[in-house]
């Protein structure tokens, strides 16, 4: 009787988790370790996995970026979250910045749906949307030259 290959099990719990969602590296990792997988064995499926093709971090990026931006997140939100999915920021930030020029577009988006295209009639107003903006994830400078409060 042939002895079972835990990495083979193991690839094939990722492989679940993988379809239902991209996942990091990092992220497999810690939640096949909460399963109680030994390291050395997950990081042998892991990189059968990505021999495969199963597992590509560009691509979960790429796709988790569009994503989010979709949804009308910014930036530093979206590279927050994949920081803490455990990616690098040489990963993250090629993503990011190849759509430089769509963030305002994305902020207007969500900033209409919120609001609707009144300008604010008060400070406090102004204020508050911008703070909304900022929890979005996106940059205060990219807020003020888009809210522009008449001096």
């Amino acid at each position: 009787m042939e002895e079972p290959d835990p990495a083979a099990e193991i690839a094939d719990r990722a492989r679940r988790l993988l379809a239902t969602r991209e996942h990091s590296r990092a992220e497999l990792l810690r939640k096949l370790r909460a399963r109680g997988f030994d390291d050395p064995e997950i990081m042998q499926a892991l990189d059968r996995l990505v021999a495969e093709g199963a597992l590509d971090e560009v691509r979960m990026v790429e796709q988790y970026v569009a994503e989010r931006a979709a949804k009308g997140f910014g930036p530093l939100r979206i590279r927050s979250e994949l920081y803490e999915k455990g990616l690098p920021d040489t990963l993250v930030d090629p993503h990011l910045d190849a759509m430089r020029d769509d963030w305002v577009a994305y902020m207007a988006e969500i900033y209409d749906r919120r609001f609707g295209s009144a300008p604010p009639p008060d400070r406090a107003e102004y204020a508050r949307r911008g703070r909304f903006l900022e929890q979005r994830g996106f940059p205060s400078e990219m807020i003020r030259r888009f809210l522009r409060w008449p001096d």
